[in-house]
């Protein structure tokens, strides 16, 4: 067996599940701004959601054992699971460690989210973006695959569609405060132009 191979499959399963994570988010932004209700079933869309957030768990487990099992780099436990623990890369490790307690929390709260209050779901469901960011940051930093110009394009890809599904989102919820606020101005000038013809 190859040396290097567990070497291997912790990069692959990285990239695997930040691909995955990448995914989730953008599904995520298209279900906020309710884009994607006109393609498929509600319950659908959610379960899709549920999936892609369930195989980035998956994978990211893959990488971790992937590290502590490989020779070429030493990584235990602590190293993986403690922010700046590791003597390879600290600062770039501890991103993606960061990153893994961010996945884990999202992943938590979505699976008890019918126990759980909805503040605290939302406010927890949001540090998804977050997540994302730490994990891109981990893969440029510490990924040994930055010099390829595809990771590099994918890279750059993501951050644009993620960048543009937030800024979507963001004046989506705006219009819809202040689309909101307007409808009780409306009623209260609807209902007032019959009393002004009658005075008039």
């Amino acid at each position: 067996m190859n040396e290097q191979v567990w070497w291997f499959v912790a990069r692959s399963g990285g990239i695997v599940a930040w691909a995955l994570i990448t995914i989730s988010v953008c599904w995520g932004l298209l279900l906020s701004t309710k884009a994607a209700s006109k393609a498929a079933q509600p319950k659908q869309i959610l379960d899709l959601h549920r999936f892609l957030g369930g195989l980035s768990v998956t994978f990211t487990a893959v990488h971790l054992a992937g590290l502590v099992a490989d020779s070429y780099v030493e990584f235990g436990w602590l190293e993986i699971l403690v922010p700046w623990a590791s003597s390879w890369r600290p600062t770039a490790v501890a991103w993606g460690v960061v990153a893994f307690y961010l996945l884990v929390a999202v992943e938590a709260t979505s699976l008890f989210m019918k126990r759980l209050p909805k503040p605290v779901w939302r406010h927890v469901h949001r540090t998804s973006l977050g997540l994302y960011v730490f994990a891109t940051v981990h893969g440029l930093q510490a990924g040994t695959d930055t010099g390829n110009q595809w990771y590099q394009m994918a890279m750059l890809a993501s951050i644009n569609v993620v960048a543009f599904l937030t800024v979507i989102m963001i004046l989506a919820r705006r219009r819809q405060r202040t689309g909101g606020t307007a409808r009780p101005a409306e009623r209260t000038a609807q209902t007032s132009r019959p009393l002004s013809s009658v005075t008039s």
